[in-house]
């Protein structure tokens, strides 16, 4: 391939070949936003020249996310703080949540800003709402990286752990482990699609695996304490004899509660994700027996590698396999 020049900048930058020419020789007198679009253009085209130290500083990445009460997003959105502070001082990485459950207020924040981005990150809900904003936004051009779930299933890429193999790794465990013959149950958000592939993993592996443990009954708690407890009591009266229970989102600590106060805790096997303090207090207490830990901080560096190899500031390809959930028990505390 030919070496870039000032037409092919401007081309991808959407400016003038005059523009382009006084960003990259620091001649000064652009605006700060077509001054980034250059930049980012010019990195993504790999043009063979350092850029002016003046123009340090200028790419800007956002994350969204949601649920910031949740150990999970804030173990994500500390991962990202701390990154930041390790990688090219050009990236400046701004984090911002969103409500979960409103799919407008989502969809405006990406696709609107009140400042140029060279790149995004979402940990953010699906919905026809979000996915057009993102498809929209990579249309246009933007590296979009979905971190945990998808928000689109086109031109974006994905980072994060296998939810089927995850589903199917739970549903292997409960039923090589669970201490006795008879029903199991699993509690979910549908909102989200990683949780219907964990779910689709665990119902298809007791498919695949008839016997005495089998697959009963899914109950839809919205990742909230008050309906994940009440879903779990409305379960454990359904099944007295219940022998495994999966909570394949999140709301752990209001379930290990229901299990402590129904003396149920022991007798069942209860798999969930997500290492906190309530699940490490769980797994040392007996009341959970297994954790599958998404590795959050693997997720965040890994979404920041693309976009900095998308932009031009490395030219290492980073890995594109799924990021390896880790499996946690009392005894490896």
């Amino acid at each position: 391939m030919s070496k870039a020049g000032y037409k092919d900048i401007a081309r991808a930058a959407g400016v003038g070949t005059a523009t382009v020419e006084r960003v990259l020789n620091g001649r000064g007198g652009v605006r700060p936003e077509l001054v980034e679009k250059v930049v980012v253009a010019a990195r993504s085209l790999n043009y063979p020249r350092l850029l002016p130290d003046t123009h340090r500083g200028l790419l800007r990445v956002d994350v969204l996310m949601v649920r910031p009460e949740t150990t999970f997003y804030r173990r994500l959105s500390k991962a990202f703080e701390q990154i930041a502070h390790s990688i090219d001082p050009l990236v400046v990485v701004h984090r911002r949540f969103v409500d979960e459950m409103n799919p407008q207020e989502i969809a405006k924040a990406i696709a609107s800003a009140d400042h140029p981005r060279a790149g995004l990150i979402l940990a953010v809900p699906n919905s026809p709402l979000v996915k057009a904003a993102v498809e929209g936004l990579a249309g246009r051009g933007l590296p979009i990286v979905h971190v945990v779930t998808r928000a689109s299933e086109h031109r974006v890429e994905f980072v994060g752990i296998d939810n089927y193999a995850a589903g199917r790794t739970a549903a292997h465990f409960i039923s090589r482990m669970a201490r006795a013959e008879g029903p199991v149950v699993a509690l979910c958000h549908p909102i989200y699609q990683v949780h219907r592939d964990r779910v689709r993993g665990f119902s298809d592996y007791f498919r695949d695996h008839p016997g005495p443990i089998g697959f009963e009954w899914l109950g839809f708690t919205r990742d909230e304490e008050h309906f994940s407890a009440e879903t779990l009591a409305m379960a454990l009266r359904m099944y007295p004899d219940l022998v495994g229970l999966y909570n394949v989102g999140g709301a752990n600590s209001a379930v290990i509660d229901v299990l402590r106060r129904s003396g149920r805790g022991k007798d069942l096997l209860f798999i969930g994700h997500e290492l906190t303090d309530y699940t490490r207090a769980a797994l040392r207490d007996g009341i959970m027996d297994v954790v599958l830990d998404q590795a959050p901080e693997a997720q965040a560096q890994r979404a920041l590698d693309i976009i900095l190899r998308k932009v031009g500031l490395t030219e290492i390809e980073p890995d594109r396999n799924p990021i390896r959930f880790i499996t946690i028990t009392a005894e490896s505390l």
